[in-house]
């Protein structure tokens, strides 16, 4: 099995653990550090979360220009870009460490009205060691990115399942010792470093890296800025959007709520991770596919390919959770985080079409066009905030996440008309080939589901099996929705036995301009 299929195993793997771990942490966090503690938690996280976005793009770029060197087969350059790459890192935690001291020295006055004495002393310390940990994530960040742009995702993936596990294991004794939320702070700062080192030790020893510095010419910083740039504003808007809110009712209403509404980010960004596991190994794929000259009709046609299995994963979690969401939310943490369930779900509504477009986003990237998706993303989602935080003095933390649901449907207008004009891609075929067949298979098992689900009871017992018939109702339209190829394909990665003469009969690229329905 290629690194690309296995990488992907093992990202659904990973999926699966920091999922069922995730949920069957969350409750136990906030039952053993309390409501307004882990709301707590959640909004120093997200106020100092802020700094994650001075990456400026780098770890994509890295991943970008290390497939492009070994593609050009330019050891060199390589050597080169990356020791660049690590200077510029350097200073990037510089100023890291800077504003953080910034934010520090501001904290009273953004949160003196909601937080208490003790809440306030605590937070200052949780900011510092965020700090801390952001200023080695950043570079530290980079070693992925090169042992993704070496397609060597296996190892990356394993060891982020092994950090989860530890991880899981590590919060329970600790919480039970009796540690605060600045007890999960400094261990999670203590295991991004562990990890990072190890993520060092394998690219030198396992891929031979090589980093030097041949020369420093703001050539080359503009070659790299020119593409990275446009990641980093990217970045920056997923920051606003799912931090902002927070900060925004941190700093108006009470801990309580932040917590409520950082459930339901949380949830909404587990359908994100999700879907977006495949996105994250095409990158690579995509900037050979560019420098190989593929035509438009063949990028269509794998985007459609990769579309169809991404939407799968979308419309399954997506349907599950309208049906047997807010039931599952209030068995998981309680009544109080009910409204959690709206946040998630609107979320994850305006994420369907983005996520299967994946591919063409990575075709943006690879094209160094990002400039369009990035300022468009970064002026509506200020718009949406801006709106949101309106509403939010209307309707609490519903009005934040209207404010910027309204933005991102917007957006994917605008983004859907650039695909078709500026890229040259059939948007046309992914609406009849990739998104309408599985909308017609979504509202049918939606409806049956609800109809057949309102007799019975709430609890554990009968959710699981309404879970249960309602896979069973989604499996079988899928089935009868899939071509004979897809479905060999995916019976084949999830029974295990996908032989060798199977993966030869996937379609090629070249082959699915032709696709079966």
């Amino acid at each position: 099995m290629s690194q690309l299929k296995k990488a992907a195993l093992l990202s659904y793997i990973n999926l699966g653990i920091s999922n069922i771990v995730g949920i069957v942490m969350t409750p136990f966090i906030v039952r053993m550090l309390g409501d307004s503690e882990y709301g707590l938690f959640a909004l120093i996280g997200a106020f100092v979360g802020y700094l994650s976005i001075l990456d400026l793009g780098l770890t994509n770029a890295v991943v970008r220009f290390v497939a492009q060197y070994r593609a050009q087969q330019d050891d060199k350059g390589q050597e080169n870009f990356l020791a660049v790459s690590l200077i510029i890192y350097s200073a990037i935690s510089s100023v890291v460490v800077i504003l953080g001291i910034v934010m520090y020295l501001n904290v009273d006055a953004l949160f003196g009205d909601t937080l208490t004495l003790d809440q306030m002393s605590k937070a200052k310390i949780m900011l510092l060691i965020f700090i801390f940990n952001i200023a080695i994530a950043l570079p530290g960040g980079a070693f992925t990115g090169i042992c993704n742009g070496y397609e060597h995702f296996v190892f990356p993936r394993v060891l982020t399942i092994c950090k989860y596990v530890i991880r899981a294991l590590l919060i329970v004794v600790i919480l039970y010792r009796g540690a605060d939320a600045l007890g999960l702070v400094i261990l999670d700062s203590i295991l991004n470093v562990a990890f990072i080192v190890a993520t060092v030790y394998y690219v030198f020893t396992k891929l031979k890296v090589r980093i030097k510095l041949h020369s420093f010419n703001t050539k080359f910083l503009k070659e790299i800025f020119s593409y990275s740039i446009w990641i980093f504003v990217f970045g920056m808007v997923y920051q606003f959007q799912w931090r902002t809110g927070q900060v925004i009712l941190g700093a108006t209403t009470s801990t309580v709520v932040v917590a409520i509404y950082a459930v339901g980010v949380t949830l909404g960004l587990y359908f994100l991770t999700f879907g977006n596991v495949i996105n994250g190994l095409v990158l690579p794929k995509a900037v050979q596919s560019i420098y190989k000259n593929n035509s438009t009709a063949l990028l269509t046609a794998e985007m459609i390919r990769i579309s169809r299995i991404t939407m799968i994963i979308l419309f399954y979690i997506l349907g599950g959770f309208l049906i047997l969401g807010q039931e599952f939310v209030i068995l998981w943490v309680g009544e109080t985080y009910k409204d959690a369930w709206l946040v998630a779900l609107l979320i994850m509504i305006a994420y369907v079409m983005p996520i299967s477009q994946g591919y063409a986003h990575a075709i943006l990237e690879a094209k160094k066009l990002m400039r369009f998706k990035s300022l468009s993303s970064l002026i509506l989602t200020i718009i949406g905030i801006i709106v949101g935080g309106y509403l939010s003095t209307l309707y609490g933390l519903k009005g934040i996440i209207y404010g910027i649901f309204g933005a991102l449907i917007i957006l994917q207008v605008m983004v859907l008309c650039y695909y078709q004009f500026k890229l040259g891609l059939d948007m046309k075929q992914y609406f009849t080939k990739a998104l309408f067949p599985y909308l017609l298979l979504f509202i049918p098992v939606c409806l049956i589901s609800y109809y057949i689900f309102q007799p019975l009871e709430i609890g554990w017992g009968f959710f699981i099996l309404k879970g249960i018939l309602y896979t069973l109702f989604f499996v079988i339209g899928v089935y009868m929705l899939l071509s004979k190829t897809e479905r060999t394909f995916l019976m084949g990665i999830f029974l295990g036995t996908l032989s060798r003469k199977r993966i030869k009969s996937i379609p090629t690229i070249k082959k699915t301009s032709s696709h079966e329905n």
